[in-house]
């Protein structure tokens, strides 16, 4: 589970590059800005999960982060060069899945026991 959560890392990663470079030469373009942040954020704490997770609720961590943050990112994205979202209610769909991603975090270091 660990290796599609490096992959979105470094997916999610790029894009929060390419959407900070793109919101520096648009103006001021607050979807680019939105996309930028939460990317730069949850990129490298996938990056995190996927190097050092071990165990079903970090692997689902990760899992509802990714998926959460590319919903989101990818509304907002579409909103922007579209001008219309991916489908009703995206952004808060992704945005309750990046949230329960961090809560299940808590949850993992809450009941983790070294070996």
């Amino acid at each position: 589970m660990m290796r599609p959560i490096l992959a979105a890392a470094g997916l999610i990663g790029a894009v929060g590059v390419a959407s900070a470079a793109a919101a520096s030469h648009a103006g001021e373009s607050r979807n680019l800005a939105a996309i930028a942040a939460i990317c730069l954020a949850h990129g490298p704490a996938l990056l995190a999960l996927a190097l050092a997770g071990h165990g079903r609720l970090l692997s689902l961590a990760g899992a509802f982060l990714a998926v959460g943050t590319i919903v989101f990112a990818g509304d907002l994205g579409m909103r922007e060069w579209q001008g219309h979202g991916l489908f009703p209610g995206a952004a808060p769909i992704g945005g309750v899945g990046m949230i329960g991603g961090w809560l299940l975090v808590v949850v993992a270091g809450l009941v983790w026991r070294r070996a």
